[in-house]
């Protein structure tokens, strides 16, 4: 498995990195503008293979992605503290429509995997300019939202995350859904776990979890800047499910095409990832509630892609 990565920065590099501690690939080769910066992130992961997994970890041009089965798009510039993602929007969409040409015409048939923000609309736009199936196209949505959602029920339960199934849908942004109607904790719904454990998830709790979860990336940046360790270690996650065709349900975000009742405009579902990239798209059984809330996420992702020419 060698995978491509374009873009040296923290959310690249972290991939990078996680991505050898999970023995996801075999090969890694970074590419960045600023090659100094790439050369000097491949020696330093490299460095730490033997304590991990034997990872060729190497830096080089467009033509060094060549038979590449996933590519990462971690280009772009970052978010400022304060601004939202989709502020992000006209400063990164020109850079886009440069690298996807690069990048097909030396890897044509990978994955293309993409961490920039605005994930689902740069998702979006992504999958129009390469020109493929859209299921190869795939944004890191809201995995981490997942993620952190997943983590903070567990504390607050005091159980392990691993245990916790629970999806947050939509925009990966300020509009995204967390379905607490669909919280499952060892099979059973949250209010029954509750129950049974004699705990009491009031609605303060929920409402710090759903802070917790919805301003997280808020409260990273204007602590240190950005953020790159918990979604370095989300795309390691997709990267290993593509590689052995695992066939996992993860919340990605791809360009919706002939998904009932939906736009055509990428967001994040509840999705089965294998080898072939998507594979399915879940639809959950929503209450009209969260079926209200994920109507609005998509409208303002939808909104914010009509802004700009793909």
């Amino acid at each position: 498995m060698k995978v491509g990565i374009v873009g040296c920065g923290f959310v690249g590099s972290s991939a990078a990195y996680a991505i050898v501690l999970a023995g996801a690939a075999n090969e890694i080769v970074l590419v960045d503008i600023n090659e100094g910066l790439a050369r000097s992130q491949a020696e330093d992961i490299l460095h730490a293979t033997p304590f991990a997994s034997p990872v060729r970890v190497l830096a080089g041009d467009y033509s060094a992605l060549e038979g590449a089965q996933v590519v990462i798009l971690a280009c772009g510039v970052g978010q400022r503290p304060g601004e939202t993602r989709l502020e992000l929007l006209k400063r990164n969409s020109g850079i886009f429509h440069t690298v996807i040409p690069c990048v097909m015409k030396a890897a044509p048939e990978a994955i293309l995997l993409i961490a920039s923000n605005p994930v689902d609309v740069i998702t979006q736009m992504v999958s129009r300019i390469a020109g493929i199936p859209p299921e190869r196209v795939i944004g890191s949505g809201t995995i981490l939202d997942t993620a952190r959602f997943r983590t903070l029920l567990a504390e607050n339960l005091s159980v392990s995350p691993t245990s916790v199934h629970a999806y947050v849908l939509g925009e990966h942004g300020d509009s995204e859904v967390l379905l607490w109607s669909k919280v499952r904790v060892g099979g059973v719904t949250l209010s029954d776990f509750a129950r049974q454990m004699g705990i009491e998830v009031t609605s303060d709790i929920r409402m710090r979890i759903d802070d917790g979860v919805r301003r997280a990336a808020y409260r990273i940046i204007e602590g240190k800047g950005s953020t790159y360790y918990g979604i370095g270690a989300g795309l390691a996650r997709i990267v290993r499910a593509i590689r052995s065709d695992e066939r996992v349900v993860l919340t990605v975000s791809i360009r919706a095409i002939g998904l009932a009742n939906f736009p055509e405009v990428a967001f994040s579902m509840p999705r089965i990832v294998g080898a072939a990239g998507v594979m399915a798209t879940l639809l959950p059984d929503l209450s009209p509630g969260d079926h209200q809330a994920l109507t609005k996420s998509i409208a303002v992702i939808q909104n914010a892609a009509a802004e700009i020419s793909f």
